[in-house]
Order: C-alpha cells, then sequence, then structure tokens
C-alpha cells in the first residue's frame, strides 16, 4: 500500500507563490508517474502537471509559466512550485500516483490552496 502526505498549501495573495509537496511513503516511488490534481468548489478534479519516473512533465494550459513540477526520487518526494497565484487557483490540491508498469494509482488527501486579498 502507498501512502502519498500532502503539505505546504496555505493562504497567499495574489501574485504570491506557493510551494507543496507530497510525500510517497512505502512506495518505489521511480515507477510512479507522479501528479497534481486540483478540484474547486462546484468543479471537476482537473490535472494540474505531471511528471514521469524518467522526468518527462506536461502541465494544464492554465498553469503553463506559472507552475513547475518536480521530484525527488532518492527522497520519494513530489513538488509543485506555484507562481504568480491568481484567485482562479483556489482549489483543493491532490497527490496522485499512477503506476507506469503496474495498474495501480493512489490518491493523497490533498491540501488547500487559497488566494485572496
Amino acid at each position: 500500500q502507498v501512502q502519498l502526505v500532502e503539505s505546504g498549501g496555505g493562504l497567499v495573495q495574489p501574485g504570491g507563490s506557493l510551494n507543496p509537496s507530497c510525500a510517497a511513503l512505502g512506495a518505489v516511488f521511480r515507477i510512479y508517474t507522479m501528479g497534481w490534481y486540483r478540484q474547486a468548489p462546484g468543479k471537476q478534479r482537473e490535472l494540474v502537471a505531471a511528471i514521469t519516473g524518467s522526468g518527462y512533465s506536461k502541465y494544464a494550459d492554465s498553469v503553463k509559466g506559472r507552475f513547475g513540477i518536480s521530484r525527488d526520487n532518492a527522497k520519494s518526494t513530489l513538488y509543485l512550485q506555484m507562481n504568480s497565484l491568481q484567485p482562479e487557483d483556489t482549489a483543493h490540491y491532490y497527490c496522485n500516483a499512477r503506476g507506469e508498469y503496474i495498474e495501480r494509482e493512489f490518491w493523497g488527501r490533498g491540501t488547500q490552496v487559497s488566494v485572496s486579498s
């Protein structure tokens, strides 16, 4: 069983930055594509960014140029550098692990990001 534990969310003013992280416990981290998803009230969960075990990354159009996803396989930790945050980025952010060679998927409980003046 893999446990994903997010931290680093919070309240920030528009234009500010946050750097949440996700620790993967009990996982052979490098065999999972890791992703950040978000869900705002009344909206569907959407992919924010994802990164494969070898480091290939992709982003939602809405965050390109503002967010950066990275991973440290030695520490089994995923990061999301969030810059130039806007009120529309307010959501609950979830960490996701999807096996690249095995059919397994895990979710964290999420961390809240709120952008408001």
